[in-house]
């Protein structure tokens, strides 16, 4: 198992030292000058040297590189032009708020997708199965940002019961959820339903009913935890896309996460904002991935082989 982990996050090393190099290098292949964008065309020269001075964008790339690498080991991502304020302190301050929306949504997307998806595979090719098959379909082609609107008005402006923007309370964090959790839950669906219908045609699923034991009991602790190894995949994947997701989602929602604050520092050239909210997103990517390997031995054990 240690040796197992281990070996994981030594395969880890050379993707954070990938996610840090790049984004170090986006400030530089920004098209012009990006402290004449943040200052404007009629800064004059003195002010525009003593901000490349004040940045570092003086020093040579290589010791740029080396200055940047030693303030991510030690949380030191620069200063917010926009906010005038450290970057890792912005960034800590709305990252609470990313992970819990993001959170959210993962678990309305597997507590829709898991049942639907085993309730199709149990009933292939019947109603019931032709119509979970539907609005997963529909989910898939319907965007965040035509769902978070109609949910809106809905919910919030038709019949009152959430309200429409804000972090508040648990209330404010529904329909942001759903919009970000239910694209998701139609592919896990489809998943966990073509998952489960190679399962329950395996041998020791037939011996289980031949022992006698309820079809809950063969369906949900044999079957599903041997297919939850592809869906596993999948949500360690898809959940860099609900980080993806929550630009626009908390953008419509007025949720004060990074996703929105990303979209913020890029309308207002606020360029090493934008370093540090990309920085924070890869990061949490990684982390996620590094966990998705761990949870492969809790659900298979056999994988510690």
């Amino acid at each position: 198992m240690i040796r197992l982990l281990t070996s994981r996050l030594l395969y880890t090393l050379p993707v954070l030292w990938l996610v840090v190099s790049v984004v170090f290098l986006m400030i530089h292949l920004v098209p012009g000058d990006p402290i004449q964008a943040m200052l404007g065309e009629g800064a004059a020269s003195a002010d525009l040297q003593a901000a490349r001075h004040a940045y570092g964008l003086d020093l040579p790339i290589g010791e740029q590189y080396l200055h940047y690498w030693n303030g991510v080991l030690h949380g030191r991502l620069g200063q917010s032009i926009r906010l005038n304020e450290d970057v890792g302190r912005v960034i800590w301050e709305r990252y609470p708020y990313t992970l819990r929306l993001t959170i959210a949504a993962l678990i309305v997307a597997l507590g829709l997708s898991i049942p639907a998806g085993v309730r199709s595979a149990q009933r292939r090719d019947r109603w019931d199965d032709r119509a979970l098959s539907v609005v997963s379909l529909f989910g898939l082609s319907f965007p965040n940002f035509a769902l978070g609107p109609i949910l809106i008005l809905f919910f919030a402006i038709k019949l009152g019961l959430l309200p429409v923007s804000g972090a508040g309370t648990w209330e404010h964090l529904v329909l942001p959820a759903i919009t970000m959790g239910g694209a998701m839950a139609a592919i896990l669906t489809r998943m966990v339903r073509t998952a489960m219908l190679e399962e329950l045609g395996q041998d020791y699923i037939r011996t289980a009913r031949a022992k006698g034991l309820s079809e809950r009991t063969v369906v949900y602790k044999h079957a599903l935890r041997n297919a939850m190894i592809p869906v596993l995949t999948v949500v360690g994947l898809q959940f860099g896309a609900l980080l993806a997701g929550a630009i626009v989602t908390e953008t419509i929602f007025s949720w004060p996460g990074i996703g929105r604050l990303t979209l913020t520092a890029i309308s207002t050239r606020d360029y090493f904002l934008v370093q540090g909210c990309i920085l924070a997103i890869g990061l949490t990517y990684i982390v996620v991935n590094l966990f998705t390997d761990v949870l492969y031995v809790v659900v298979n054990p056999r994988i510690r082989q």
